[in-house]
């Protein structure tokens, strides 16, 4: 699992830099031909990370209800996301490495719903649903990349 968690700790940081890079405009626009922009992409894998690693083990985790639903698959961005959620993203990014490692390590992900996700992957342990996220972040990376030329 350490191999796991140090790419996922690397994904955060590559996700990190587009705060860095890019601004609140440019994350915010959807180039023509693209149904969704780079801080959707984010969120999105925010969200997901939660639901394949805590929902799926019938825990609640660490977001609100409301990114939830913002950011979950079928989803895309319908407004401009302001600053202050920009700001709550980037600070989830990499605030949520630490307690769900801490988790894991306290054994609390006891049973784990079994199911297929949309992209194919059979998930039948915690470990599956970390190893189905980290494909997942590179997923939408390779998005993200394409996105980037346009912005």
């Amino acid at each position: 699992m350490e191999a796991l968690f140090k790419t996922w700790e690397t994904s955060r940081k590559i996700y990190l830099s587009y705060f860095e890079n890019y601004s609140l405009d440019q994350l915010n626009k959807i180039p023509n031909g693209f149904n969704n922009n780079l801080i959707w992409h984010i969120g999105h894998i925010i969200v997901t990370q939660q639901k394949l690693i805590y929902r799926g083990s019938n825990l609640p985790g660490y977001i609100s209800n409301n990114l939830l639903t913002k950011y979950q698959s079928g989803t895309k961005p319908d407004a401009f996301v302001p600053q202050k959620e920009a700001d709550e993203l980037k600070t989830l990014l990499t605030s949520l490495i630490e307690p769900t490692i801490d988790d894991f390590l306290k054994g609390i992900f006891i049973n784990y719903n079994e199911r297929t996700t949309g992209t194919g992957f059979h998930l039948s342990s915690i470990n599956d649903a970390f190893e189905s996220n980290n494909y997942h972040e590179g997923m939408h990376l390779g998005y993200m990349l394409s996105i980037r030329k346009f912005v």
